[in-house]
C-alpha cells in the first residue's frame, strides 16, 4: 500500500490537499503533521512511508534542515516541497539538499496527479513552467556542498544536529534522546568534523545558512 504523509501546518490546506491526494491516489493510506516532529513522529510510526509532502516553512523544520534531516533519517522517504511560493532559487536549493521536487499549492488537480505519479515512479517533478529557470542555473555550489556533508551523517547524528538548531544544550539533548552525555558530546565531534566546523558558533552560521524567509511572512516597507 503506497503511504504519503501531508506536512502543513495550515489545517485548511491540509485538508484540501488531502481531498486533492485522494482523487489522484485513491489507494493511498494518508497521515498528517503540523509541525515538524509531528512529522518525525508519524515517520517514526510508520518508517515505510513512500512519500512527504513538506511545507518547508512548517514550525520545527528549520528550513531546508529539516528537509536535510529527514532526507537523512529515512532516505528511502522520497520528499517533495510544497509551497505556495514558486521561487525558482528557492526551489533550487531544495532539490539540492534531497527533495525529490516541488509542488505548487496551487497546482491543478491534474498537475497534482502527475506530480504524484512521477514521484510515486521514482522520478523528480517539478511543474513546467519552472524548468526553464532551473534548467538555467545549476544552483549554487555551497548548497551543494553543504548536502554533501550533510549527507555523511548518521540518522542519529542529524537528530542531534536537529536539537543543536532547537537550541538544546548537550545535557537536554541526551535526556531527549536517552542516552548519556558524552555520547552526544562525541556525535558532536563527529558533526563537527564532518561539517568542516570548529564549534558549536560554527555550526550555528552554517544552520542559519539553511533558514528560509517565508514570503508570507515578508511586508514590504
Amino acid at each position: 500500500m503506497t503511504r504519503i504523509l501531508l506536512a502543513d501546518d495550515h489545517p485548511l490546506f491540509r485538508l484540501a490537499l488531502m481531498q486533492a491526494v485522494r482523487a489522484a491516489a485513491p489507494e493511498a493510506a494518508l497521515a498528517e503533521a503540523g509541525t515538524f516532529d509531528e512529522a518525525r513522529d508519524a515517520l517514526a510510526a510508520q518508517p515505510d512511508t513512500d512519500l512527504v509532502l513538506l511545507d518547508l516553512h512548517m514550525p520545527g523544520s528549520h528550513g531546508l534542515l529539516g528537509l536535510a534531516v529527514l532526507r537523512g533519517e529515512y532516505p528511502a522517504t522520497a520528499i517533495a516541497m510544497v509551497s505556495a511560493h514558486d521561487d525558482a532559487a528557492t526551489v533550487r536549493r531544495a532539490l539540492a539538499h534531497g527533495a525529490c521536487g516541488f509542488v505548487s499549492k496551487r497546482c491543478t488537480l491534474d498537475e497534482l496527479s502527475a506530480a504524484l505519479r512521477t514521484i510515486l515512479a521514482g522520478g523528480d517533478y517539478v511543474p513546467a513552467a519552472l524548468r526553464p529557470a532551473l534548467a538555467a542555473h545549476a544552483g549554487d555550489a555551497d548548497d551543494r556542498g553543504l548536502a554533501a556533508r550533510l549527507a555523511r551523517l548518521s540518522p542519529q547524528q542529524m537528530r542531534v544536529l536537529g536539537l543543536v538548531a532547537d537550541g538544546l544544550l548537550n545535557k537536554q539533548i541526551a535526556d531527549r534522546l536517552d542516552v548519556q552525555e558524552r555520547t552526544i558530546k562525541a556525535h558532536l565531534t563527529a558533526i563537527f568534523e564532518r561539517l568542516g566546523v570548529r564549534n558549536r558558533t560554527q555550526a550555528g552560521v552554517l544552520l542559519r545558512s539553511l533558514e528560509l524567509a517565508d514570503p508570507a511572512n515578508v511586508v514590504d516597507a
